[in-house]
């Protein structure tokens, strides 16, 4: 069973690489380079690149779900990392770029970092069976905020924010997604037999907000920046928040857990999000994109 998750786990990671590669690229020349907008998104919909990308991130996600069901956390997860990879080799063939050393550096932190930090919290960590009203309402009160300050940042300044504010945003709510999406499944399959019913109103409400306005933020990050960005976030930030929550939200934490282990979570968290600041200003496309800009404004001012 657990070789069949493997093989699960590595071809979602070529669906999701592959795909998000697509999608990046469609945006990109609908929008070129600008902020997406309501009437770009609707031309999306009938782009057939960005549609063949919509459902390969589909078939992604739907083969590493089925993979974390059949084996441990810390046989999947790392294996979804090697996307971010992917993602840079086949777009750097496809848009003709040259992969410097700092995007290497970058990508190897990401993965690195991400890795220790789901293999450190799978020994850290313990499965609550049961959470607690109060518990599901602090998660949603607290995405709540999450998506008021996220949103705020999109109305206010959408044509002056940077591909990594787009990628923290996504990889925060997307997070919160994974969250309520284990809650709900355990609601749904309490054997009182409600179904549904056991579901609260506003947890549904929560995850539509966060999952509408992430996948917002996903498509605006493939307009500003590269999309091995956009996977970066997806498998970088998205995890370590939702472990995150579960440590300190639903009492996740094993109480006998090692500073030394706490410590080493916590450093291979920043070493990862190091990795994906790094990526957003180094990578060959990020750097092309500032030199063609630099040379408009100086077009200008001469």
């Amino acid at each position: 069973m657990i070789w069949f998750a493997v093989v699960l786990a590595v071809l979602s990671a070529f669906c999701m690489a592959i795909g998000t590669q697509r999608q990046g690229s469609a945006v990109k020349a609908d929008t070129g380079g600008l902020a997406l907008g309501t009437s770009s998104f609707l031309r999306l919909l009938r782009n057939p690149r960005w549609l063949l990308g919509l459902v390969l991130l589909g078939c992604g996600m739907a083969m590493n779900s089925i993979a974390l069901v059949s084996a441990p956390l810390t046989v999947v997860q790392p294996i979804g990392a090697i996307a971010l990879v992917i993602t840079t080799v086949v777009n750097a063939k496809d848009q003709g770029l040259k992969i410097n050393r700092a995007t290497v550096v970058a990508i190897s932190a990401c993965v690195t970092g991400s890795a220790l930090f789901v293999l450190l919290a799978v020994g850290a960590t313990q499965e609550n069976h049961h959470v607690a009203p109060t518990d599901e309402l602090a998660v949603v009160l607290l995405l709540t905020l999450a998506v008021g300050l996220f949103g705020s940042l999109a109305l206010m300044f959408r044509h002056r924010l940077s591909a990594f504010v787009f990628i923290l945003g996504a990889g925060v709510l997307f997070g919160f997604v994974a969250v309520l999406t284990r809650i709900i499944g355990r609601h749904l399959l309490d054997p009182n037999g409600q179904f549904l019913l056991n579901v609260p109103w506003y947890s549904v409400l929560a995850i539509a907000a966060a999952g509408g306005l992430g996948s917002w933020f996903v498509q605006s990050a493939y307009s500003s920046g590269p999309p091995d960005l956009v996977v970066a976030g997806l498998t970088v930030i998205d995890p370590i928040v939702g472990i995150a929550i579960g440590i300190t939200l639903l009492g996740e934490l094993r109480p006998d857990v090692p500073a030394v282990t706490a410590i080493s979570m916590v450093a291979a968290a920043c070493l990862a999000i190091v990795g994906v600041i790094a990526l957003s200003r180094h990578h060959p496309e990020v750097t092309k994109r500032k030199k063609e800009a630099a040379r408009k404004s100086a077009g200008k001012q001469a």
